[in-house]
């Protein structure tokens, strides 16, 4: 490799950060902390231990207020390299970081976490940036899905998970990749998801993880711009990035849209003693919040560091960065983990207005992406349904908490529990909120699976080697009567009744529901309610069960058909609540009709759906007793009649019948297990 210093006569930075194709070669821009040095290095693969050049920038040439700048001749697209950035002539830095800006990541193979603590020289075991011509890719014809006709259905997923068993059917070079997810996208097309919701996909550390064990759930980014190369099946660190645009492409073509889970909360970098891998060793005091004598950092995350996302610094990185996945990538939306986080000032305190949030929320490039914000964080800031901006919905986790309450039979949760079935209108009071803004789910990533969780009782994380300490102890669970597996069949067909409830009510609730992977298959992790750092069968998808528990896969496929797409579910206003003797939306019952029973030891329900035309409406009579009891149906209009459409009381084909239900006689009980 021969390269070349491009010094013009008046080097002129043109704003552009990270290495951008120039005539001629590339140019490399990075922010740093006033004053110190900084190189540039070379190398010709990303496992070459030492650069094959070391270019030293002139810090009165090659700088322009905080911003180092230089353009070499003799390289492009595949380029490998990294930065090194010392805070003065006296103590130049030993160790190399990763460009902040980079749009790929070499691989981990000489990648040791370990080397980048102490001021010591990494040179040979850190990770590489990598130079990616963008404009190389052919797009075709791949345009955004618009949304739904009906309403969205979010699958919550994780990347290589999904296809990373030898059950998936993907050849085993594929398995757990992007390119093994585009080879399945027919499961997701036969479930009737309309997006996927990606868990962390930007480039992360596995290795921030216990010892033997691996950061597989990704949220430890060390970059965010880049996506994760462990998740390709790609030869080259730049090819990563073109067969993680194949999927996208892929799932547009299937009139999926691509929402992406991601992490500006905070960095793989962890507290003050954790590695320097890229953010910390260009300007620490603006990439994450410190006390004020600089000593510790405030951790509102519960991983060690929060990321400043309200210093003008950090908050251009996480605005470049999204635009960067829209324009470049074609993401259609995000979720933001522990969003709460960034909603908050350099000293930690709670903003009315977040200059980051709202620069999402207004950003052109943005217009029309899909925001959605876990809107709490570990610090106890919980912003659900107040979260800043105009545009975020937000994962609904009073919902989540009232559902498995009711349907767990407790006692005292009737009336919010109807608040959360007709959208959260509580919670969502902003001007223009909509039930659409509800991100309504039982399960997710975070927690049990819908089968354990009416499987155990308690948490089993002793897998992950942290003595069953981690993970949460309020799951709101009950595992029917037994720990763990059971070969009673009365039991097991308890636990398959009480999911189908789940499932039902779910998608018969206003908002926007969403289900985690392999909840339709009854996808168990043996009661590990946290099993972040296991690339195992714990998180596999085990397509196993598309024909064990065929039954259950065809009971979610045809309830979310069914309810996805009806008008009054798909209608993106709150309901109108009435009595009997009035028009409107939604009348509640109870096991007799028009007399719900409020009380606090109430465990029944009965609510009536009346859409605005036509004379099609739907009833859902719930009962969390202990045992059965008989409902006497509102009685529906003059010359029509109810239809039996769901019985989670039944087994298949009883269970869902959207077309051939009986009919059931006026003013006779109807008895719901």
């Amino acid at each position: 490799m021969t390269v070349a210093v491009i010094r013009p006569s008046e080097n002129v930075f043109d704003g552009h950060l990270g290495a951008t194709m120039v005539p001629g070669g590339i140019q490399f821009a990075v922010h740093a902390a006033a004053g110190g040095t900084a190189q540039l290095l070379l190398f010709d693969d990303p496992s070459q231990a030492a650069p094959t050049h070391v270019v030293d920038l002139d810090p009165q040439q090659d700088r322009t207020d905080s911003y180092w700048h230089i353009t070499i001749g003799g390289v492009g697209h595949g380029q490998v390299y990294n930065w090194r950035i010392g805070q003065d002539a006296e103590r130049p830095a030993a160790g190399a970081l990763i460009d902040p800006y980079g749009l790929a990541i070499a691989g981990s193979k000489n990648y040791r976490r370990s080397a980048a603590h102490d001021g010591q020289d990494n040179t040979d075991a850190a990770l590489r940036s990598v130079v990616v011509d963008l404009d190389r890719y052919d797009w075709q014809d791949d345009k955004r899905p618009p949304l739904p006709s009906g309403r969205e259905f979010i699958y919550e997923m994780h990347v290589a998970a999904f296809t990373a068993s030898a059950t998936s059917g993907v050849p085993e070079n594929l398995r757990g990749t992007y390119a093994g997810l585009t080879a399945r996208v027919d499961h997701l097309v036969q479930l009737g998801v309309t997006a996927v919701e990606l868990m962390p996909v930007h480039a992360f550390d596995m290795q921030d993880a216990p010892t033997g064990r691996a950061n597989y759930w990704g949220y430890s980014s060390v970059s965010f711009f880049a996506p994760h190369p462990g998740f390709a099946a790609a030869d080259t660190p730049a090819d990563v990035v073109d067969e993680f645009r194949d999927m996208v492409r892929a799932l547009h073509a299937a009139g999926l849209r691509v929402i992406l889970d991601v992490v500006y909360n905070h960095t793989a970098e962890a507290g003050p003693d954790g590695p320097t891998l890229s953010w910390r060793g260009f300007d620490e005091a603006a990439y994450y919040m410190q006390d004020k004598d600089f000593s510790l950092y405030r951790d509102f995350t519960g991983c060690g560091n929060t990321f400043n996302a309200n210093h003008p610094v950090a908050q251009r990185l996480i605005t470049d960065s999204l635009r960067h996945w829209v324009a470049a990538l074609h993401i259609d939306g995000f979720r933001f983990d522990l969003a709460a986080a960034m909603a908050r000032d350099e000293d930690g305190e709670p903003l009315s207005r977040p200059p980051v949030l709202w620069a999402i929320d207004t950003d052109p490039v943005l217009a029309g992406t899909r925001l959605v914000a876990e809107a709490w964080d570990t610090g106890g800031l919980h912003l659900v349904g107040n979260f800043p901006g105009n545009r975020f919905a937000s994962w609904n986790g009073p919902y989540r908490d009232a559902v498995r309450r009711f349907l767990k039979g407790d006692t005292g949760v009737i009336e919010e529990l109807m608040a959360r079935i007709v959208g959260s209108p509580d919670l969502y009071h902003r001007t223009g909120a909509r039930p659409s803004d509800s991100i309504n789910f039982v399960t997710c990533h975070d927690g049990f699976t819908l089968r354990d969780l009416v499987t155990y009782e308690k948490k089993h994380n002793e897998e992950n080697g942290e003595n069953n300490r981690d993970g949460s102890n309020n799951n709101i669970n009950w595992n029917s009567g037994h720990e763990g597996p059971s070969d009673d069949p009365e039991l097991e067909a308890l636990r398959a009744r009480r999911v189908r409830n789940f499932i039902t009510l779910l998608f018969f609730s206003h908002g926007t529901p969403m289900l985690l992977a392999g909840d339709e298959l009854g996808q168990s992790r043996a009661g590990n309610n946290n099993p972040w750092c296991l690339d195992n069968e714990r998180n596999w998808l085990n397509w196993d069960l598309v024909q064990e528990n065929a039954d259950l896969l065809r009971f979610v496929r045809l309830t979310a058909q069914l309810a996805n797409h009806l008008p009054i579910l798909t209608e993106d206003c709150f309901w109108h609540a009435t009595n009997p003797d009035q028009e409107g939306d939604i009348t509640w019952h109870g096991t007799r009709a028009g007399q719900p029973d409020w009380t606090p030891t109430s465990r029944h329900l009965a609510y009536e759906l009346i859409p605005p035309a036509g004379n099609e409406r739907i009833l859902v009579l719930m009962n969390a007793e202990t045992s059965k009891q008989n409902f006497i149906p509102v009685a529906p209009p003059e010359g029509t009649q109810w239809h039996t459409v769901i019985n989670t009381g039944a087994t298949a084909p009883d269970d869902v019948q959207p077309e051939s239900s009986l009919p059931h006689p006026v003013g006779t009980p109807l008895t719901v297990p």
